[in-house]
């Protein structure tokens, strides 16, 4: 496997694009109790919950183990509805020398496209972290429940 590398997914959603991004965007901080599943805590480390270089510490699970890191607000693009995100500490930070996640938005006729994409490089072969693939995974589970959740709200 590559030291460094992009994996990228789509998946539709029947809620609206931007009540979708709202989430990410002005809504973060419910996020613990739309995917309870995945995700289990979150609280602000630096800044607030919407700005550029915020970061927040999270407590989640995947690949059916419970782990924490931090996220990094990296850049914000309301116009096009994109949000970007460096991973930092725990086991991330012991096995990734960058983390980065990509999350952009899409109107679609009925609903909207939702795009993930993880830009990585490992420090080494002998990764303590999940991959970049669970880590897509994730971000696909949890969006998931995002669209659910907003759905029948």
């Amino acid at each position: 496997m590559a030291l460094s590398g992009k994996v990228e997914g789509e998946i539709e959603i029947q809620a609206p694009a931007a009540k979708f991004y709202n989430i990410f965007r002005k809504q973060l901080h419910q996020l613990p109790k739309i995917a309870t599943e995945h995700v289990h805590g979150a609280k602000v480390h630096a800044g607030d919950w919407e700005n550029v270089g915020s970061i927040k510490d999270w407590d989640y699970s995947i690949e059916g183990k419970k782990t924490n890191a931090k996220s990094k607000i990296e850049a914000i693009d309301d116009e096009n509805k994109s949000i970007s995100y460096s991973l930092l500490d725990g086991e991330v930070g012991e096995s990734y020398k960058s983390l980065k996640v990509i999350l952009q938005v899409n109107d679609k006729e009925n609903g909207g496209l939702v795009k993930w994409s993880i830009e990585y490089e490992k420090l080494n072969e002998n990764n303590v972290a999940a991959s970049p693939e669970s880590y897509l995974d994730f971000a696909i589970k949890v969006t998931k429940d995002i669209d659910a959740h907003l759905v029948k709200a």
